[in-house]
């Protein structure tokens, strides 16, 4: 690599060419869910749901929360490599990390229609809301790893906020 290609002209919507173009972008873009023209972050977490579902068919919940640490750093890398490609930091379009975020999130709650909805409503919320330092986060640290580290610390708040939920209220998230 020669460049930083900080003179990359913005694409502004990815297609399935540039998707299947490298491997990063794929990934990246969360298997095409990225490539949603509105709302891509909630279409990337919705991504997450069923990927989720296949990995408990192998893993338990708390395998899966050691398995977000590799796909977490796979994301670092495409993440960057995409948002250079794409000539835009954090593109809208990179839901790797809400993907790897609401895996974890699900690791703590019930695996019911409850636990599941519940997961993707506070995750959602604290993604889009990016309450602090969540915005001071993706504002400030970038590359592959500033991407993936905001949704990490939102997935944080809402483990939290499901955690204080699942304690005084234990019936709400059990069907």
């Amino acid at each position: 690599m020669t460049s930083s290609h900080s003179s990359a002209p913005s694409i502004l919507h990815p297609d399935w060419r540039f998707l299947l173009r490298h491997p990063a972008h794929f990934i990246a873009l969360g298997f095409g869910s990225g490539l949603a023209r509105q709302a891509p972050g909630t279409w990337g977490t919705l991504a997450g749901l069923p990927c989720y579902a296949l990995l408990l068919f192998w893993l338990t919940p708390v395998q899966i929360a050691w398995f977000c640490l590799p796909v977490f750093a796979l994301g670092v890398w495409a993440a960057d490599v995409t948002g250079k490609a794409l000539g835009v930091h954090d593109h809208g379009g990179i839901v790797i990390d809400e993907i790897v975020a609401i895996w974890l999130v699900l690791t703590i709650v019930p695996h019911s229609g409850s636990g599941w909805l519940a997961a993707f409503a506070v995750f959602r919320f604290f993604d889009i809301l990016k309450p602090w330092p969540i915005r001071a986060l993706d504002a400030h640290v970038p590359g592959g790893f500033g991407v993936m580290f905001d949704d990490l610390v939102a997935a944080l708040y809402a483990i939290a906020v499901l955690l204080g939920l699942m304690h005084f209220w234990p019936s709400l998230l059990r069907y």
